[in-house]
Formats: C-alpha cells, structure tokens, sequence
C-alpha cells in the first residue's frame, strides 16, 4: 500500500497519536505542579522545542530520503549499529508502553459506569477484570490490523473527529463560563512554595508526553500520497495540538481555582465538564475520553508495528520482522509488538501501575531517539555546513538534554534499566541470526559499560 494516505489521514494520524488520554486529565495535572504564568512559559517551551524537533526530521527526510523517516536509521549511519540499535529499541519500547497506558485508561474510564464505592471492577485499569478487557481490545484490534491499514485509517479519521468534537465543546463552554478574577488569583503559584523555574521544569515530561507521535506521518513517509503533505499534515496537527492543550489548561483556571482543580480526581476534564453542564457533562468527557484513546491507540499501534519492521530492513532487528502478508500489512512485527504488549499488561496486573506511572516510563524512553536525530543533524550540517540545518539542530538538541535535566535522576536510571535490556534482546537476535548486528570491539565495550551501570542502577534504586 504504497503511497496512498492523503493529507487528511497523516494529519488525523499525527493528531490521533497526540490527542490521547493526557488532554483529559491536564487540568488536574498541571493544577498539582504549577501556576498558570509557569503553564504558559512551559507550553511555549514545549512548542518551540517541538516546532525545533519536528522541523529535525522532516530536513533529515528529505536530505536522507532513503532512511524512509527512520529516526533510528539516522542514528545508526551518524554513531554506528550500536546506538542505531538502542534508538530503535527505546523507541519500540516507548510505544510498547504507550500501548498499555492507553489500554490501562480506558478501562480505568469504564470503572465510572460500572464500579461502585463497595465493589471495584475496573478500577484504576489494573484489575484483573481491566487486564482481560485490555488483552480482548488487544488482539481485536490486532487481527484488523492484520487485514491492512487501510481501514485502520478510515477508522482513525473517525475516531478523530470524534474525539475533536467533546474537546471543542469543552474549550467553548469554557470560554463563556470563564471568571478573569478567578484566573488572577496566584498567578505565580506563590502558594505552591515552589520556585517558578521548578514549576517549569515540573511541567516538562507532560508537555512531551502529550506530544509524542508528532514524528508519526515522517515515519509513515513511504506511504504518502504526495511527500509534500507529511510536512503539511506534521505542523497542521502541531497547530491544532498545542493550541488545544493551551486552551484547555489555562481556561480551568477561570472556572475552578488551583487548589481545587489540583485536588480533582483524573480525568479531571470530567469533573470540570459537571460543573459547566452538569451531571450529564461527566458522561460526555468519558465518553468522549474512551474513544479519544482508542483511536490514539490504533494509532499507535500502527506507528509501534513500522517501528521493528523498519529496524528490520535497516539491519538492526531481525530480517524476519520486515516480512508483510498479502495484505501489505507488518505480520511478523505486529505480532512481536503485541505479545509483547500483552506480556506488560500482565506486568501491570502483578505491580498494580497505573497511567500515570506508565506515562513517565514511556516519556523517558523517547527522548534518547529524540535527541539523537537533533544531533545526527548537526553532524551532517557541520560536514556540510549549513547555516540553517545548523541552527535547527541545535534548538532540538538543547530541548532534549532540557528534557533529559527535567526528567530527574530517578527516572533516568529506571530508563536506564530498560534500556540494558534491550541486550538482552540484542544477544538472542545474534542467536538466531549471527549476520544481525555485528558489533565492533568499541561497541562490545560498551555494552559492558552499560550493563555495570545499571546494576548500579538497580542498587541505588532499591536500596
């Protein structure tokens, strides 16, 4: 299915794989960590870096078209199989993990129709009950993705427009019950005790989790209609996006103030909506937030099948994940990607994690691909200068070690930890196939390294 999505679909895509349960709950999520002043500081950050980030790979599109948008390719080609291989294995993971925590919520969301204070049937998404739920949503949507992609996008156009709607609703209401005077009270969240620099900082790994995907039509390149629409689709859902999350978190605070919304149990849009329409505007925004996930679901389910398929054809993971059946669709990829998924929500069941655990997992994983494809751009540019490359280089670099400095210590050694076991995943793949990956001394070395890293890791994490 070669060249064949418009720009409506690889926008609804983009879209769809930002616009998922996070828009839901950031009234309360950004209530509990900043005021309104860090909020709008932090959203222009986030925007910039975004654009900076954005902007990154659809250069490198389009200077290395036969790389296909693979944001581990570059990494392989700029600093070798090794760390090629380690981009395509957090970024897999990171969608592994989006997967779940999307799963998770929206069976989370059910529990408001069907728990009650003296029997929990769903709970937060990690009873057993949510578990068999998830597993059947699971390999249903996996056996329509078997059948082609095709109709996977007619359904995600749909789900995205249907998603759109509940969340326009909610600006426009929210702009007519808006209190000014509300909104002005403790602007710099001099209540919180926390410096404004921290608020910022705070803010840091939500903003991106509710951004990631934005690579999702350069990923898809090769199958555009017209190439000239991936940069389209990119920046229109980028617009569109930011713009949403904008309005959404800075109008709560004319309705409710920060304390209150910051007390508010998630999806706090759902609380908010009872006080705008009443009891019936709880209905809506779940409602609304169940199918809003499960078309970011689909999405993302597509995305985290290209993803091993890819890495496959570039020699990184093995050949076997690259085979497509009649249908054109990544049989051997989709399969791995979701036994494994159903592997981590059987994890999730043992551990009892909930979205928001898995929303700071997965936002740690991306951000090592996300900064190497910011610096194999400035090593191209620097071999061959240019002013331009250069500069955007540098602004998506310095927002992903931003990031990286925001995340905190803790979260990056528990990445740190999934990472080294992607080598073990490496060293069965050279099982099986000793042609795969062949790495250098350098490289053996420093897969060592890694490896006595995070035992430190482990230790200092629970000790």
């Amino acid at each position: 299915m070669n060249k064949k999505l418009n720009l409506i679909a690889l926008t609804s895509l983009v879209l769809s794989s930002m616009l998922g349960a996070g828009v839901f709950s950031l009234p309360q999520n950004m209530a509990a960590i900043a005021s309104p002043i860090a909020l709008i500081i932090g959203w222009s950050i986030t925007g910039l870096g975004i654009i900076f980030l954005a902007k990154t790979m659809l250069l490198l599109n389009q200077l290395k078209p036969n790389f296909q948008g693979s944001i581990f390719a570059y990494a392989k080609d700029g600093f070798g199989k090794l760390i090629g291989f380690y981009s395509a294995w957090g970024y897999w993971l990171c969608a592994v993990i989006a997967n779940v925590s999307y799963l998770v919520i929206v069976f989370s969301a059910i529990s408001f129709f069907i728990d009650t204070p003296s029997h929990i049937f769903f709970g937060n998404g990690n009873t057993w009950q949510a578990i068999l739920g998830s597993s059947i949503l699971l390999w249903l949507i996996h056996f329509l993705l078997l059948k082609g992609i095709k109709t996977a996008f007619i359904i995600n156009i749909i789900t995205t427009l249907c998603k759109l709607i509940p969340l326009f609703i909610f600006i426009f209401l929210s702009i007519i019950a808006f209190n000014l005077k509300k909104f002005n009270i403790d602007l710099m969240g001099i209540n919180l005790n926390i410096p404004i620099l921290k608020q910022i900082k705070n803010t840091m790994l939500i903003t991106l989790w509710v951004f990631i995907g934005v690579e999702g039509a350069i990923i898809l390149s090769s199958k555009a209609r017209n190439i000239k629409d991936v940069e389209k689709s990119t920046f229109l859902a980028i617009i569109i996006t930011l713009s949403i999350y904008l309005l959404v978190t800075l109008l709560s605070f004319g309705i409710m103030n920060r304390l209150d919304l910051a007390n508010m149990k998630n999806p706090s849009m759902a609380g908010i909506m009872t006080i705008l329409i009443g009891k019936w505007g709880n209905i809506f925004a779940i409602l609304g937030l169940i199918i809003s996930v499960c078309g970011s679901y689909l999405s993302w389910t597509i995305m985290a099948a290209e993803v091993p398929c890819i890495a496959a054809k570039n020699k990184i993971f093995p050949i076997i994940m690259s085979k497509k059946n009649q249908n054109k669709s990544p049989s051997y990829a989709l399969w791995f990607t979701n036994i494994s998924i159903q592997l981590c929500l059987m994890l999730i069941w043992l551990t009892k994690l909930d979205y928001n655990n898995l929303l700071t997992i997965a936002s740690e994983m991306i951000l090592i691909p996300y900064f190497l494809v910011g610096a194999y751009l400035f090593k191209i540019s620097i071999k061959k200068f240019n002013k331009y490359n250069l500069f955007i280089s540098l602004g998506s670099c310095i927002y992903t070690i931003w990031l990286l400095y925001a995340a905190g210590l803790l979260n990056l050694l528990f990445s740190l930890i999934l990472y080294t076991l992607g080598l073990i995943f490496l060293i069965l793949t050279k099982i099986t196939n000793k042609n795969i990956l062949l790495l250098n001394n350098k490289e053996k070395f420093y897969c060592f390294i890694l490896l006595i890293i995070s035992f430190y890791a482990i230790y200092f994490l629970i000790k």
